[in-house]
C-alpha cells in the first residue's frame, strides 16, 4: 500500500453546472480518470512495456490480464510512480502526472496494494486504519496522542470496517487474522486514502478459493466514484468481475474488451493454450 505509517505503536496526533447539462445534451463524455498515452518502459534492449495507451473512465471494474512476464506489473508501476517511463505520459483526470513521485500521486488520489500484505501486524484492524486515515490527514507521527482519542477517525475508520465487512474483527491484531481477512484490510488502508484510483495487483493471491470470491465481491461493491484496475490470473474471478479487461502480451496491449469479447477472442485464447503447453 503506498501510504507511510508507523510500523509499531497505537498513537496519531496533529501534525459549470449548465456547461455540464449542455455537454451531456449532445453525448459529450467525460475525461477518463486514468489513462496513458505511449507509456513505454525499457531495460536495456528489453521491453517491458511498449506504446501502451489505455483508458479507464470513473467507476470502472478494469482487470489487467496476459500470460507471465506480459508487463502486468510494470504497467502498474508506471502508472503508481514506482517507475519512470522511458516514453509516454500518465494522465489523472486532466493532469498529467508522468513526473510525480508516489506519494504526490496518493495525494491526488492514486492507490495500490500488493501481491504480498504490508500491514502493523502489531496493531489491532482498527487501530491500523485509525492510522492511515490520521496520515491522510497529516495528523501522524507525533506521540502525545492516542488513537482512541481521535473520535471522527474512529468513526470513519469503523465505516470502512463496516463497509468491507471488517466490523467483527476491528479489534483484532491483524498478524491473527486468516490471510484473505488480511487482504481485506490491505484494502481497507488503501481505501483510508480516499482514493479515485484503486490499483490491486493480484488481491486473491495465496487466499483460498473459497474467501476468494467473496474478496472480490466486496471489491466490485465498493462505490463508483472509485475506479477499480486490478491484475489477477484467477480467470474465473476476472471474467466473474471484471466489466472490461485488457489483455497484455509481451508489454503490449494485445486486445481490450467486454468479458464476452475475451472470452471469444482467439488470439487470447491462442495466448493462453500456448502457456499452457509450454508451461
Amino acid at each position: 500500500m503506498s501510504t507511510a505509517g508507523p510500523s509499531q505503536g497505537a498513537n496519531c496526533v496533529p501534525s459549470g453546472g449548465s456547461a455540464a447539462a449542455a455537454a451531456a445534451s449532445v453525448g459529450a463524455h467525460p475525461p477518463a480518470a486514468l489513462r496513458t498515452a505511449g507509456l513505454s518502459k525499457q531495460f536495456g534492449a528489453f521491453k517491458a512495456a511498449s506504446d501502451v495507451t489505455l483508458a479507464f473512465p470513473q467507476g470502472a471494474r478494469h482487470a489487467l490480464i496476459g500470460p507471465n512476464g506480459a508487463g502486468k506489473t510494470t504497467l502498474i508501476n508506471l502508472l503508481t510512480g514506482a517507475l519512470a517511463p522511458t516514453s509516454g505520459d500518465v494522465f489523472l483526470g486532466d493532469d498529467r502526472i508522468t513526473a510525480f513521485p508516489q506519494h504526490q500521486r496518493v495525494k491526488l488520489g492514486m492507490t495500490r496494494t500488493f501481491q504480498i500484505n504490508t500491514l502493523f501486524a502489531g496493531l489491532t484492524v482498527l487501530e491500523s486504519v485509525v492510522l492511515a486515515v490520521c496520515e491522510r490527514k497529516g495528523r501522524a507521527g507525533v506521540w502525545h496522542r492516542t488513537v482512541a482519542k481521535e473520535r471522527d477517525e474512529t468513526a470513519e475508520a469503523l465505516a470502512l470496517l463496516d463497509l468491507l465487512r471488517l466490523a467483527a474483527e476491528a479489534n483484532e491484531l491483524t498478524r491473527n487474522l486468516p490471510y484473505g481477512k488480511q487482504r481485506l484490510v490491505e484494502i481497507a488502508l488503501a481505501l483510508a486514502t480516499r482514493p479515485r484510483i484503486l490499483l490491486l495487483d493480484e488481491p486473491a493471491a495465496g487466499i483460498p478459493a473459497a474467501e476468494s470470491a467473496d474478496l472480490f465481491g466486496v471489491i466490485a461493491a465498493l462505490p463508483r466514484d472509485v475506479t477499480i484496475l486490478f491484475i489477477e490470473h484467477d480467470m474465473e474471478l476476472v471474467f466473474r468481475f471484471a466489466e472490461r479487461i485488457t489483455v497484455l502480451v509481451g508489454g503490449k496491449v494485445l486486445v481490450e474488451g467486454t468479458p464476452a469479447e475475451i472470452a471469444a477472442d482467439p488470439r487470447v485464447r491462442e495466448v493462453y493454450l500456448g502457456e499452457a503447453q509450454h508451461g
